[in-house]
């Protein structure tokens, strides 16, 4: 483990402890070089994904990418930070236990778009408006238009 203040590779665990839902385990480090104190997260997984972009190639899964994307679909809505970590958890082991090393990049959006779905429809139409590509106000009508009967039968 690196430390992100002075990349010291000699670090302390101080404290650990599982995160609330039980998918992670929390550490507070400590650098024995400069003495900078931070946090890690520690999580099981399955297996190394590997994701095809739109155009073919591949590159290594990155749960901080899912993350921030997620978080800036998320952004401004009244959804506790534990509830996103909560949601990217499931993405991931959904992900991993289809039992293939290789994943589409659509096939990740299509999870993502429906865990957003069920939880924030604000989120949803952000998201699908990167995932979707939208180039003008007329996409965001008309992917509404498709969720009025939706909404209306709540």
């Amino acid at each position: 483990m690196r430390c992100p203040y002075c990349s010291g590779t000699e670090t302390l665990v101080k404290d650990s402890r599982p995160t609330e839902d039980n998918t992670a385990v929390r550490r507070r480090r400590e650098c024995r070089t400069c003495g900078g104190r931070y946090t890690t997260f520690e999580r099981v997984q399955i297996r190394e994904l590997t994701v095809i972009k739109a155009h073919g190639h591949p590159e290594p899964f990155d749960r901080n990418k899912l993350e921030r994307s997620i978080h800036i679909a998320m952004r401004k809505r009244n959804v506790q930070e534990q509830h996103i970590d909560q949601m990217v958890t499931g993405i991931v082991r959904r992900l991993e236990e289809s039992g293939e090393r290789t994943v589409d990049s659509q096939a990740i959006g299509d999870v993502v778009m429906d865990t957003l779905a069920r939880i924030d429809l604000v989120a949803y139409v952000r998201f699908a408006s990167v995932y979707k590509d939208f180039q003008n106000p007329l996409d965001f009508e008309a992917f509404v238009a498709e969720l009025r009967p939706a909404m209306n039968s709540d």
